[in-house]
Formats: C-alpha cells, structure tokens, sequence
C-alpha cells in the first residue's frame, strides 16, 4: 500500500511539475495600453517607462504592491542624522557579467539630472541629496541636505546602471538615443533586454542569474495595443495573455467570462486639469483681449464647479474611480479631511463668477489629452469640455497619441491639459512636489508642474514637510499645503483611477497601487 501511495504521490507531483513547465515555457504575452516614450530609464518619469526599467533594471530599494519600502539591490540600511548608511546585496551580477558595487550606484544618480530633454525628470526623487560615498564596494552613504523622511521611496522609482555598461563620452554617459537602441541597457533585473520595435513588440528574456525570485516565464513579449476594443478582441482571441485597462463598459462581460480573470486594485493615481497660469495668452486661447484669465483664481474656480466629477464617474467610468477633491485620496498621509469629497458641480455659481471676473460670454480655451495613456482619457476630455460649453468656456479638445502629447504639454501648446500622476511614495508630498511646487529643474522641484503655477507660501509648507521626521508635524504641513492649493484652485483633481487588468485564466496578477504591470510579478494561476 504504501508504495502504491508513494507511485501515485510522484505520479501526481510529476503532472503537475509537467503542467507548470508547460504553462512556464511558453511566451507571456501582454498587451500595454501605452508604448513606453523611450528605454532610458532616466529619461521620463512615466509609469510605461517605469514599470519596464523596474524589469530590466533593480533600485536601491523597491516599494511592494501597497507602497512599503522593502529591500532590493539593498539589503538593509540606517539612519543617523542626515547620513544613511545602505548595505548593498553582494554576489549581485550585470547581465553581462559585471559585478554589481556602490559605484554602480553613484553613477546612475550622478547621470540623473544629466538626462537632457526631459519631460519629467528623475530629479525630483533625488532633489534631497546632498553626498554620495561608496565607503567600499558594498556599502554606500548618503548624505541629505536635512531630514529626508521619503528618500525610502523616492529610492525605489531610480533604477541602477551600470557604470561600465551605461558610460559614454557624453555628458550622461550612453544617450538616450544610444540606450533606445538596446545599447548599455544592461541591468540587474528579473528580465534582460533582447528588442525593441517601436509601435509593434518589446521583448524580453529571463535573467537565469537573477540574485532574486525567478520570475517564472522565460520570455515576455510586450505589444503596444492603444486601443481598448482591439485589446480586448486580442484577449478573447487567445492572441495575449493578459492586458491593461480593459474598457470600463466591457467590464461585466469580461467578469462573467470563464476564460477570463479580471484584476480590480486600487490606485493612488490621480487624473487632473492644469491650467496655464502664465502672464502671456496661452496658446489656443482667444477672446480675452490680450489677457490670461486662468491666472483669476474665479475663473479656476468657475471651471471646476462646471464639472460634475461623479457623473463622469458614473457614466465615462462606469463606477471605476473616484470622484476627487485633492491630488491623493483621504485618508492616505498628508491629506485633509476638508477635502475628502468632491464638490458637486454648480453651473449657476459658476458663470456668476465668470461675470465678477469680467468674461460674462466667456472665452475660447484648448484642451490638450493624450489618447490612450490613462482610462478613457479621450472620452473625459470631451466630457469636461461640453461640461466647460454650459458657462460659456468653448473648449477645442486636442487629443494626440501620449509621446507627442507629452512633447505638446512641454512645449505649452495648449491652454489646459488632462494628465495623471501617481504618487510613488503613497503621501501628499509626492504629488505636492511634482505637480504644484513652482517649477525649479535644478533642484529637482515641480519636474511635472508645466502649467507654470507658482505659490511662494505652498513651496516652502512642502518644503518644510520634506525635511519633517516627526510624521504628526509633516502631515500637517502637507494638509495646510494641499488645502492651499484646492482652495487656490491651482489646478483642478478629477479622479482617482481604479486600476484594472483582464487576463487569461491560468495567468494571476494582483496589481498594484501605482498601476504598474510588472511581468516579474506575474505567476501561473495553479
């Protein structure tokens, strides 16, 4: 008997090992709702280009599906003062072989603010460091120019380079344009670089050397799908393995499927309008009489109560977001609770405002979205603008593929624009410093605010905050700065996403709070 029980025991055990390698040997195949603007991973803060540098590549320290700092290329690290002391992980090895050392790390967060053209730069992650010191191969100090309660998590969105791989004569080292042909991306991570196609495939392949978790696919084939109808079609036709951003009004269909599993994670992402608040005419404006009405705090408020936030949520959403009042939801850290809820829209107090402030019959704006990046990006813009026609506000919506538009709102081709931002490090600090602190790319300050709003008062509360340990003291300020900046209508929140993925049935992803889509993470469903 016990024989018979053994036989049938291994018999078992070798199906399923057999059953795994089966599901394991084939590609992964994932179709992304947004192409990746380039492979350097020092060139754009955009989660595409993030979640794809955090597979090629490792960080100091990576943040887990909730936003918890946990180790990576560090295994552990102190604090005393202003110094951090990180004990880098040895045995770790460049895919080229290489041996992974302090210096490595020194020089990715040297080459950072050397990235030139950036449309949103890494600096920000870094802008609190005053020193770097390898004390030896595996042990790096830090030194910050005060209290740096986040560096944990501004960390983790900075992945490791290889020195040797990632040198060059120019300033930063190999350029972008060297980097996006697959030249010095050598990494540390689960997957390793083989191609890139633009517009149809990037493909990787498992690092078998990996320090970590095998991950536990040998290939993984990434298809630019911007599209959401197509995505889906290339789901149900077996054609992908999972996919990003299933459209919202296909969601109870795709649930009902047997085939199908669908993902639901809530983000910390929030989608919001910026206003251009410059003293020239933005451009795409007309009937001001030469002057920029959005630098009128009643006007910015006029354009926020002409939206209805919940009904965008509710009918362009299908109830797969949030209608929002701050640039993070209350209760994360550092928000208030005076702004937990949206405010209803109110067109009457609207246009009264519009009349205080000298525009009775309104103006002409444009408003800049990119098609395809964020959930039905296209589809909110239009929403606002008829929103924005019923005070008068006629609004020319300019929708554009992401990497063009991107370019566009850099370059300040539009009036208003539609954007998203995730916060890495899960507190109000992150969006404050990116999105609404005035603008100092030296200092690694309001990389993302290209709406040129500018609040002395704010800078420093989120300033003062970035250098705060005590965390009663540091959500404080980060309220009184939040709440400045929503009562100033500096720019205007609309939702927080939901973050969504559809996939195969013997495919599991649980997701994550910042919406990135790491194949690593990714596991046979037996």
């Amino acid at each position: 008997m016990k024989s018979i029980r053994k036989t049938l025991a291994f018999t078992a055990l070798a199906a399923s090992l057999c059953f795994s390698a089966a599901v394991q040997a084939r590609d992964l195949v994932i179709a992304l709702r947004s192409e990746p603007t380039s492979m350097d991973p020092q060139f754009h803060s955009l989660t595409p280009n993030t979640q794809l540098s955090e597979t090629i590549f490792d960080p100091l320290v990576r943040t887990d599906a909730v936003a918890k700092p946990v180790p990576a290329l560090a295994e552990s690290w102190s604090v005393d003062g202003d110094t951090w002391t990180f004990n880098l992980r040895k045995g770790v090895t460049f895919t080229d072989g290489t041996p992974f050392t302090a210096q490595d790390v020194i020089f990715t967060y040297e080459r950072v603010p050397k990235v030139p053209n950036s449309p949103s730069s890494y600096a920000l992650y870094l802008s609190s460091i005053d020193k770097l010191e390898a004390v030896d191969d595996h042990t790096l100090k830090i030194t910050t120019k005060g209290p740096s309660p986040v560096l944990l998590p501004n960390l983790s969105m900075v992945p490791i380079m290889s020195h040797k791989a990632a040198s060059g004569p120019a300033p930063e080292g190999k350029t972008t344009v060297e980097l996006n042909r697959g030249e010095g991306l050598i990494g540390t991570g689960p997957y390793k670089f083989v191609s890139w196609k633009r517009g149809a495939e990037i493909v990787l392949e498992r690092n078998d050397n990996y320090w970590g978790d095998k991950p536990a696919w040998e290939r993984v084939i990434y298809r630019p799908i911007t599209n959401p109808a197509a995505r889906v079609a290339a789901l149900l036709a077996g054609d992908v393995d999972l996919i990003e951003d299933p459209p919202t009004d296909d969601l109870p269909k795709l649930k009902e499927n047997k085939n199908l599993y669908v993902q639901e994670t809530p983000s910390v992402r929030v989608i919001y309008i910026a206003l251009m608040q410059g003293d020239e005419v933005p451009a795409g404006m007309s009937g001001t009489d030469g002057k920029n009405p959005l630098k009128d705090r009643r006007v910015r408020e006029a354009l926020s109560l002409a939206i209805d936030r919940q009904s965008i949520v509710d009918r362009v959403m299908g109830g797969s977001a949030m209608a929002a009042a701050n640039l993070l939801a209350y209760p994360a850290f550092g928000t208030s609770e005076k702004h937990s809820k949206a405010a209803a829209a109110d067109v009457e107090r609207a246009k009264k405002l519009l009349a205080e402030a000298g525009y009775p019959d309104g103006f002409t704006v444009s408003l800049g979205s990119p098609a395809g990046r964020y959930t039905n990006d296209q589809r909110i813009a239009q929403v606002v603008a008829a929103m924005w026609a019923r005070i008068g506000i006629k609004t020319d919506v300019e929708t554009m593929a992401p990497a063009v538009f991107f370019k566009q709102r850099n370059a300040h081709a539009f009036s208003t624009y539609l954007a998203g931002w995730a916060a890495s490090s899960g507190e109000m600090l992150n969006p404050l410093n990116s999105l609404v602190v005035t603008k100092q790319p030296d200092r690694g300050l309001g990389t993302t605010n290209w709406s040129k709003y500018s609040n002395p008062e704010v800078d420093a509360l989120v300033l003062e905050a970035s250098r705060t340990l005590d965390d009663d003291k540091r959500s404080q300020l980060l309220q009184k700065a939040g709440d400045m900046v929503m009562e100033d209508y500096g720019i205007l929140p609309l939702q927080f996403e939901m973050s969504v993925w559809a996939m195969k049935n013997d495919v599991r992803y649980d997701g994550r709070a910042d919406q990135m889509t790491l194949a690593q993470d990714m596991r046979p469903a037996n």
